[in-house]
């Protein structure tokens, strides 16, 4: 038999298994399986570390303040037996994240809850916001304290002027509880009244007003320093960081 023949037949082969992997993904049977394949793929190729320096203009080193909110964005795969990655990141398939609220904010937050027109924190709101300071603590995103009211009347008597200011003094009770008890950096913390116009539950089932009566703590798609001085400032600051 001529030597040619298995080079041939060698090439015939490959191109068997080529033509096998095309149909067999032609048809995705297994989204979870193939997400994981993509991302262990991207992984191994540098695709998520990469992109900055197709893009024109001057390259941000890899282990800059903005590759690492990048990292942020990117979700968690525990699947690790298939190919998944475990990324430190606020979304992902974990079931202690908590969305607190939708858009394009961060999922990393929690809400405390108060009772009828009070503004005093309890033991178990307390606990909450100690358990979600290691998530938020060092990190370079601003944080939203945004305080909630319920729409009943307020009762006659109150030191408080309308819903907003109920709303604004549960905001602050947490901002100081953060700052003084649990040391979260003060620069970091935006305080909101939203006062009683976005109501968690709208109908009558009393238990379900009460969750209304609340003070939501998430981060924020915004940089703490991208918000102090002007940009020429934020850029000589850089400038001048020790080397």
């Amino acid at each position: 038999m001529p030597e040619w023949v298995v080079t041939f037949g060698d090439m015939m082969s490959l191109l068997l298994t080529f033509f096998i992997m095309l149909v067999s993904m032609s048809e995705i049977k297994s989204e979870e399986k193939y997400q994981a394949l993509v991302e262990s793929i991207k992984k191994q190729l540098g695709h998520t570390t990469s992109m900055d320096s197709t893009v024109p203009g001057p390259s941000k080193p890899q282990n800059s303040m903005v590759q690492q909110v990048a990292n942020l964005a990117r979700a968690k795969r525990q699947d690790l037996m298939q190919g998944g990655q475990k990324v430190e990141a606020p979304t992902g398939e974990h079931s202690t994240v908590q969305i607190v609220r939708p858009g394009s904010r961060t999922v990393v937050g929690t809400s405390v809850f108060f009772a009828d027109f009070d503004v005093d924190l309890r033991a178990a709101e307390k606990q909450k916001l100690a358990e979600l300071v290691p998530k938020i603590i060092g990190k370079p995103q601003k944080i939203e304290v945004r305080g909630h009211a319920g729409r009943r009347p307020l009762p006659p008597g109150t030191p408080f002027q309308d819903h907003y200011d109920l709303a604004y003094q549960r905001a602050r009770q947490v901002r100081e509880y953060l700052v003084n008890e649990l040391g979260v950096e003060p620069n970091r913390l935006r305080m909101i009244s939203a006062g009683a116009d976005e109501l968690m539950h709208s109908g009558i089932d009393p238990e379900k007003i009460k969750l209304n009566s609340r003070v939501e703590v998430f981060l924020l798609d915004e940089l703490t320093e991208s918000l102090s001085g002007s940009a020429a400032e934020r850029e000589e600051q850089l400038l001048n960081l020790p080397q």
